[in-house]
């Protein structure tokens, strides 16, 4: 098992997850994070640290493509590992439906 990081963190980017990471598995897009898969050592201790509950488990059904958008972007995007503010809008962004179509960018973050 492993765990990933799904649409609801785009636009959002909370951090509180990176600062519990015992193996800085996180990476950094400009509008979201990501979880390396096969560095995830199923600690699980990230996912009740997410405010916009963006972090699941791979045994949840239809999980797959996150399994598969989280290593795509992990292999691109700067590693984090220290806590950074939200996104402006995080918020009121939280829950909101299709952030992949409105808000995703593939551009990487500053990362550290």
């Amino acid at each position: 098992m492993t765990y990933v990081v799904t649409d609801n963190c785009i636009a959002c980017k909370y951090t509180d997850c990176v600062e519990v990471c015992p193996v800085d598995c996180f990476y950094e897009g400009e509008n979201m994070l990501v979880i390396h898969p096969d560095e995830c050592i199923d600690c699980g201790v990230c996912e009740p640290e997410c405010p916009a509950d963006a972090i699941r488990p791979d045994t949840e059904p239809e999980m797959e493509p996150w399994v598969t958008f989280n290593r795509k972007y992990s292999e691109k995007w700067p590693v984090i590992i220290t806590k950074k503010d939200p996104l402006p809008g995080a918020d009121e962004r939280d829950g909101e439906t299709d952030k992949m179509t409105k808000y995703f960018s593939e551009a990487p973050g500053e990362g550290g």
